[in-house]
Parts: C-alpha cells; sequence; structure tokens
C-alpha cells in the first residue's frame, strides 16, 4: 500500500469516527443527561438524531453539486466547521429551541462531513479502484461507537457534557479542518489523462438504461437503510418477543455488531473477485434467509445465533455494496453527485425506519417485523437482478 493511501485512509478513518461519534454515537452517552439539564423527555432529546439525518438528506443535492465545483477536500473542510459551530451551539443550549437549532447545524456537518463526501474524495483519488478504501474506511466507521463512547464517558465524567461538547467542538475546528484542507493527498485527476480516466463510463448504457440504472440503486438504496436501520434499534426486543432472555438477547446483540464488521472486511480483502452486484445478492439473500430462521427459532439458542449470523454478515455486506453500487454503472467523475442525489432517500429511510419498526413490533408482534424485512429482502433482490440484466445488456467500454 503506498504512503499517499495510508495517510488517505489514517486521515479519513479519523475523520469518519470523530465525526460520526460527536454526532451520532453522542446521544447514547449524553443524550439522558442533557434531557435531564434541558428539562426535556429522553425521547425529545434523541429526536436530535432525526433532525440531523432530515438536514443530512435534505442537503445532499446540494452537497453533490458542491462536490462536483470546489471537490471533496473543500466540502470535508466546511463538515468540520458545521460540526464545531453546532456542537458549540449544542454545549450552550438552554432548552428544546436552541438544543434543536444545534441539531440542525450538525445535520449540515453530517451532509458535508460523514460517508458521501468521505467516499467521494477517495473516488477523486482512486477513481474506479476504491472499493478496498471505502471497505477499509467503512470498517473504521462501524468501530466508531467503540471509540466515541468510552472517550465521552470518560470526559463527560470528569468535565461534564458540556466542556465536552466544547472540547469536541474545537477538535473539528482546530484539528480536522486544517486537516481536510491541506493533509489529504492531491486527486488523481489533476491531468488530463486522470481526467479522462474519471470520465469513463464503465458501461455503455443508453439513456433510458442509465435513468433505470439509477432508479433502481435508489430502490436498493432505500430497501437496505430500511432493512438494516430500521431492524438494528429494535433488535433486542425483536430477539426477546421470539423468545431470546434478556442476556441472550444482549449478547447476540453485540455479536451482531462484530459480524457486520467482519462482514465488510472479507468484502473488502475479496476485491474485485466480489463485485457490488454479486455482493449484494448475497446479503439480500442471507437477510431473506435470516427471517423465516427466526421465526421458527422457538427462542433456541442455535437458531438464534443463526439469525445474528445471516442477518449480521448479509446486512454488513450490504453496506459496502450500497456505497460501491453507482462506481459499476456510472463514471468515478460522476460518483459524488450522484451518491449525494441517493443520500435524500437514504436518510428519510434512515429517519422512518426505526419508527416503522417499533409500531410492527407493538401491533403485529415479531412475524409481522419479520414479513416486512423478508419482504424488504426480496424488492432488493429484484432491484439487483434486474440491474444484472442491464449490465449484461450493456456489455463493458473497456
Amino acid at each position: 500500500m503506498s504512503s499517499s493511501r495510508i495517510r488517505l485512509i489514517a486521515l479519513l478513518a479519523v475523520s469518519q469516527i470523530a465525526g460520526w461519534g460527536v454526532s451520532f454515537d453522542m446521544p447514547g452517552v449524553f443524550g439522558r443527561r442533557i434531557a435531564a439539564d434541558l428539562g426535556m423527555s429522553n425521547e425529545m432529546a434523541f429526536a436530535g438524531l432525526t433532525v440531523m439525518m432530515l438536514v443530512s438528506g435534505f442537503a445532499g443535492p446540494l452537497v453533490g453539486r458542491l462536490l462536483k465545483r470546489h471537490g471533496a477536500a473543500r466540502v470535508l473542510t466546511a463538515g468540520s466547521l458545521a460540526f464545531s459551530a453546532g456542537l458549540f451551539m449544542l454545549s450552550m443550549a438552554q432548552g428544546p429551541a436552541s438544543y434543536f437549532a444545534a441539531w440542525l447545524v450538525i445535520g449540515f456537518g453530517g451532509a458535508f462531513g460523514l460517508s458521501v463526501p468521505c467516499y467521494a474524495a477517495v473516488v477523486e483519488r482512486e477513481g474506479s479502484d476504491a472499493k478496498r478504501s471505502i471497505g477499509l474506511l467503512m470498517i473504521f466507521t462501524g468501530l466508531s461507537a467503540t471509540f466515541a463512547w468510552p472517550a465521552l464517558t470518560f470526559f463527560g465524567d470528569l468535565h461534564g457534557w458540556r466542556h465536552t461538547l466544547m472540547g469536541a467542538a474545537l477538535l473539528h475546528l482546530l484539528l480536522l479542518a486544517p486537516l481536510h484542507l491541506f493533509g489529504l493527498p492531491a486527486p488523481a485527476d489533476g491531468n488530463a489523462e486522470g481526467q479522462a480516466s474519471a470520465d469513463r463510463e464503465p458501461l455503455a448504457l443508453s439513456p433510458d438504461q442509465s435513468r433505470l440504472a439509477f432508479r433502481l440503486i435508489a430502490v436498493i438504496t432505500i430497501t437496505f437503510s430500511l432493512l438494516t436501520l430500521g431492524l438494528a434499534p429494535s433488535l433486542l426486543e425483536l430477539l426477546q418477543q421470539s423468545g431470546a432472555s434478556a442476556a441472550v438477547a444482549l449478547q447476540l446483540g453485540s455479536l451482531r455488531s462484530v459480524l457486520g464488521i467482519a462482514a465488510r472486511a472479507v468484502d473488502t480483502l475479496a476485491g474485485k473477485k466480489a463485485s457490488p452486484l454479486f455482493s449484494g445478492k448475497l446479503a439480500c439473500l442471507l437477510m431473506f434467509v435470516a427471517m423465516p430462521v427466526l421465526a421458527l427459532s422457538g427462542g433456541a439458542t442455535l437458531p438464534l445465533f443463526l439469525f445474528i449470523a445471516l442477518y449480521g454478515f448479509g446486512s454488513g455486506i450490504s453496506a459496502l455494496s450500497r456505497a460501491l453500487l453507482p462506481l459499476g454503472f456510472f463514471s468515478a467523475s460522476r460518483y459524488a453527485q450522484l451518491s449525494a442525489q441517493l443520500s435524500l432517500p437514504a436518510n428519510l429511510a434512515m429517519a422512518i425506519a426505526p419508527v416503522i419498526v417499533t409500531f410492527l413490533i407493538d401491533r403485529g408482534g415479531p412475524n409481522a417485523v419479520l414479513a416486512y424485512c423478508a419482504g424488504l429482502a426480496v424488492i432488493s433482490l429484484l432491484a439487483f437482478l434486474s440491474l444484472s440484466r442491464i449490465e449484461k445488456r450493456a456489455g463493458s467500454t473497456s
């Protein structure tokens, strides 16, 4: 691995761990403390995450235009500045109005600083060969809570949540913003040859095929978001209602995260041998088979473990497949804008997914949730099969 690639991955890994850690993961440590200090309910405190995801989603098209015009380094720098401002506002919040205003600004930090701009930075520098680097970054992103929760707990107990968030704001302002602006390796398309490579389309798609491929990728983005992020917050409750004890459910729930990261690692190491289409179809099949396994488990330990293994591995693979799908059908130079457009339906799905699953568990029980998830897996698989047909009909341009 070259020194520039090591620098790229190391810098972006720190960026993503810090970004996710002090935003999406932070309420897991401070949410209830903040709610008590501001006189809010716990539900209202955690609703800040919904505001963040909605703002990030609606800002997606703007992010795409900015990435195309200014490049990922400047957009990531803007994300660090927005995170800094939002976290400072949050540290000074005195009630619901100022609390949600802070999360609105943090939402722009997420739009400019997390996931899509990060992967766009990799694609700018590595083009269609970005799979391994993106996979490594997704492994680190999956570990954000592992790093963030102990650090936030330590500093929160020592200095309180307000001063800890001020420190996080300074981290983004004084360290991450300069690193994004000056520390990233130069993009690979700085010359005519590099630009031609970035502009080269992987498939000879007709306009109709191109539009259909994008719509199918959007369907997969939505269904995978609903399948993975919808079920995860209610997984412990689902396991317990399926017959697992509280202790077993907790152990299995923790194992799911480990399996998801392991799946990303295996898929990354497989390299070009496992295309996003192949990985995506495998993810659909694994998650589909997992649902009847849990439905028929009867609370027995072995089928409960098998469910977690199938679902955890499938959900882990799905994340990498979803991030890389646009590169299989569109040029590297179009990746950032298309991925940013896809972030709108993805973030909207992320915002409503836990609500849907909670409603189904409360009203229909575990079997209703399992049927819903199996249906989503089937829809995803059909979309992948349609993309495979488009790929075969179009043919490679190389």
